[in-house]
C-alpha cells in the first residue's frame, strides 16, 4: 500500500485523468488505470520539485513501447511525480499528434521514425550520435519537442525468415533474399504491418533500393507478422529487431547489409513547456535510458510476447533489478 499521502494523490491524479479522458476520447485515447506497484525510490532519488506533478505519459500500441512507457512511469513516481497513463495509443501519428496538441507531456519516441515521418526527411543521417542530434535540434526547432538523451535501444526494422527457410535457401542478408527472389518471384510473398506498407522508411524505399519483386503483400495489425511468417501465411515478414518474439517463434532475421533502414534509437521525448517547467525529469530519466539496450529490451519484450507476462509488472521488475526503484 501507498502512504496516505501518495494515495490521496494518485486519487486526484486518477479524478484529473477522468476529466482528460473526456477531453480525449473524441481522439480515440484512453486513460489506463494507474500503476498497482507500491513504487520507492532506489538509485533514482526524491525529487522535491517533482512531488505531485502531474504527468501525462504516452506510448504507441506495441509492446516495446508500452515497457518503455511504464518504465517512464515507474520512475517518475520513485521521484514523487504522479503519472497518468495514457499508453497503448494506436498509431504512430496519433502519438505523435497527442504530443504535439499538449495531451502527452512525454513519450518515448525513435529517432528515425521522427526524422523521417514527423520531420519530412528523404533520407536517414548515418551513425546513431548524428541522427540523434539532428533529430534533436530539428524538432526543437520546428516542434518544441525536446530529446532527452537516448538510449542504446535501436529498433529498427528488418526481414525474417524461418529458421528452417532461411537454411533450405542459404538466406543470411537481404541481398541473399532479393537475389532468390529474382530467381523464384512466385516465392515473394510478404507480411508487412500496415504502416509499414507505405511509410517512406519502409516497403516502397527498401523494394527499390534492394530491387526485389514482391509478388503478394499481405498486410497485418501490429504484431501479428511474427506468427503469420512462422506459421507459412507468407514466406517474408517485417519485423522489428528488438522483437522478443524472433527468438521465441525461431526466426531468422537477415542482415540489412546495404543499411538502408535508419537508426532507430529510443529516447524519451518532453514537450518544451514542460520541460522548461520541470527540467529535473532528465535528471530521473537519463540514468534509465543509459542502461537500456537491446539485450535488455529483447528481454522484457520475450517476457511479455512470448511468456504471457503482463508489461507493467515486467517494468517494474526491471527497474527494481537494476535498483532504480525499492
Amino acid at each position: 500500500m501507498r502512504s496516505t499521502k501518495r494515495c490521496g494523490a494518485k486519487l486526484r491524479s486518477v479524478l484529473g485523468a477522468a476529466v482528460l479522458m473526456a477531453t480525449t476520447s473524441a481522439c480515440g485515447l484512453t486513460v489506463n488505470a494507474a500503476l498497482p506497484y507500491d513504487v520507492q525510490p532506489g538509485s533514482i532519488k526524491h525529487v522535491p520539485a517533482l512531488e505531485g506533478v502531474e504527468v501525462t505519459v504516452g506510448s504507441k500500441d506495441f509492446t516495446e513501447q508500452i515497457v518503455l512507457g511504464y518504465i517512464a512511469q515507474i520512475a517518475l513516481e520513485a521521484a514523487g511525480a504522479n503519472t497518468v497513463d495514457m499508453t497503448n495509443i494506436a498509431g504512430s501519428n496519433s502519438s505523435r499528434y497527442a504530443m504535439e496538441d499538449g495531451q502527452l507531456q512525454m513519450q518515448w519516441e525513435y529517432t528515425g521514425t521522427a526524422w523521417l515521418s514527423y520531420l519530412g526527411h528523404d533520407k536517414p543521417v548515418a551513425g546513431e550520435q548524428q541522427q540523434y542530434e539532428a533529430v534533436r535540434k530539428a524538432d526543437l526547432e520546428q516542434n518544441d519537442i525536446v530529446w532527452l538523451p537516448y538510449s542504446q535501444v535501436n529498433n529498427t526494422y528488418a526481414f525474417a525468415t524461418t529458421e528452417k527457410f532461411a537454411q533450405q535457401h542459404n538466406l543470411r542478408t537481404t541481398t541473399d533474399m532479393t537475389n532468390y527472389l529474382k530467381e523464384n518471384p512466385k516465392e515473394a510473398v510478404f507480411c508487412v504491418e500496415t504502416e509499414f506498407a507505405s511509410r517512406p522508411d519502409g516497403m516502397p524505399g527498401v523494394a527499390k533500393e534492394y530491387g526485389f519483386p514482391v509478388t503478394t503483400s499481405k498486410t497485418f495489425g501490429t504484431g501479428a507478422v511474427y506468427a503469420a511468417v512462422a506459421g507459412g501465411t507468407c514466406n517474408f515478414g517485417e519485423v522489428f529487431t528488438t522483437d522478443g518474439r524472433i527468438a521465441g517463434l525461431n526466426l531468422r532475421v537477415l542482415e540489412d547489409d546495404k543499411k538502408f533502414f535508419p537508426e532507430y534509437n529510443a529516447s524519451v521525448t518532453v514537450r518544451k513547456d514542460f520541460y522548461e517547467e520541470h527540467p529535473e525529469i532528465q535528471q530521473v530519466l537519463a540514468p534509465v535510458a543509459k542502461a537500456l539496450n537491446n539485450d535488455e529490451i529483447i528481454e522484457m519484450n520475450k517476457q511479455v510476447d512470448v511468456d504471457g507476462r503482463d508489461p507493467s509488472k515486467v517494468a517494474y521488475d526491471w527497474m527494481r533489478e537494476k535498483g532504480f526503484v525499492s
